[in-house]
């Protein structure tokens, strides 16, 4: 896999933050993976990691998404 084809995370939230800004980078052209335990999602557990999402972008655009965000 090349370095175009791996993604990072770039930051780490909660589900209703992470969708808000995967459509703004997806809205600035960067592709995003949003990666969470299915635990926390199901039922609605914040604690100790549950419900984090890692938001994931190509790893040649991680720059890019950070300035997006502000970090």
């Amino acid at each position: 896999m090349s370095a175009k084809d791996q993604f990072v995370t770039v930051r780490t939230t909660q589900q209703m933050e992470a969708r808000v800004i995967q459509g703004r980078l997806e809205s600035e052209g960067i592709p995003v993976l949003l990666s969470y335990e299915s635990a926390g999602l199901v039922y609605g557990l914040t604690v100790d990691g549950l419900g984090e999402v890692k938001i994931m972008v190509p790893e040649h655009l991680a720059t890019r998404a950070r300035d997006i965000l502000g970090k």
